[in-house]
């Protein structure tokens, strides 16, 4: 693995009297309504015409249609990262909510902002879903120190307990430098993903949850905003319910935090309306993978948005385009 030295960081030891304290403390926080539930419910329209514009039948208004044979492709639990998708403009739109970026500049201190250029979920009827296994994860390699990166979700569709969405593990921040450190043949295990990314097996969670850290399925309403802390352990449930899930991943870190080279590389992929990780500032790398629908190659192909956004100012700014 590479090493790491005098990275930035976020000091989580001040006590700040708001939310942040309870992301510090619990490795993640649900901030209510930063958007009104009409707007959630727009994002969500939006999202379903963005399905409409494929050519496999999918219509909004017949469930009859929301199974695998009328969807485009994508990953586990219904995550969309393919076909430009990172740089529609319904997604932009709601990586510039005046809210949105508010929540974050209070996190971490600053208006100078990057965002990820990450996808978005729909996960429709559970009978179109697969059945899988959950993935735990971390998004942040151990030898990066602090905290770095805060992972977010914007909520757009009620998510109860039986529903689909995020399970984190809470408190395992607090661990996950000890874990490493107690087993450190798995820095070597092919297990290891692109960058920061490293998933765990079934006894390894174990092993959190025996020194008391606690599974939960997060909740949310419709335009509440998840956080949480890249080096907590989390996975995205599949649902026991019938309600479709909604949401977008979206990630800021202070600008300052980037790398000259980085900063080039992220504005050359939004050039070229690339997606790439949770990750605003750092692990700035896009990878071709094969799109399938039905366990065949994807027959569609897009190479920019259905809908492009509108570059204004902030976005150029955002996206690592225009400097601070």
């Amino acid at each position: 693995m590479p090493h790491y030295e005098n990275e930035p960081t976020i000091n989580r030891e001040v006590t700040t009297r708001d939310w942040r304290d309870q992301l510090f403390e619990d490795d993640f926080v649900v901030l209510e309504g930063v958007l009104s539930p009409e707007k959630a419910q727009s994002y969500v329209d939006r999202m379903f015409q963005w399905l409409e514009t494929f050519s496999y039948g999918f219509r909004a208004e017949d469930p009859s249609t929301w199974g695998e044979e009328h969807l485009p492709a994508h990953i586990k639990g219904g995550m969309y990262h393919g076909y430009s998708v990172q740089h529609e403009k319904v997604i932009w739109d709601a990586r510039t909510e005046p809210a949105m970026l508010e929540a974050f500049s209070k996190l971490w201190g600053t208006d100078e902002l990057l965002v990820s250029f990450d996808g978005m979920n729909l996960m429709l009827l559970v009978t179109s879903m697969k059945p899988s296994e959950p993935w735990p994860h971390v998004d942040q390699n151990p030898d990066r120190k602090g905290m770095q990166c805060v992972q977010g979700i914007l909520n757009l569709a009620p998510t109860r307990p039986e529903d689909g969405g995020l399970v984190v593990l809470k408190g395992s921040q607090k661990l996950d430098e000890l874990f490493f450190k107690a087993h450190p043949e798995v820095k070597e295990r092919p297990t290891w993903g692109p960058a920061d990314w490293f998933g765990f097996l079934g006894g390894e969670v174990a092993w959190f949850e025996q020194r008391g850290c606690e599974l939960i399925k997060v909740c949310a309403e419709p335009g509440d905003l998840i956080l949480w802390d890249s080096r907590t352990v989390h996975y995205n449930k599949v649902p026991s319910s019938q309600n479709f899930r909604a949401v977008m991943y979206i990630c800021y870190t202070p600008a300052g935090f980037a790398l000259q080279e980085n900063l080039e590389k992220k504005a050359g992929y939004f050039r070229q309306r690339f997606g790439t990780t949770h990750w605003p500032h750092a692990n700035i790398f896009h990878y071709e993978s094969k799109q399938l629908r039905l366990g065949k190659e994807d027959s569609f192909s897009r190479e920019r948005p259905a809908d492009e956004p509108e570059e204004t100012d902030l976005l150029l700014k955002l996206a690592g385009v225009v400097p601070y």
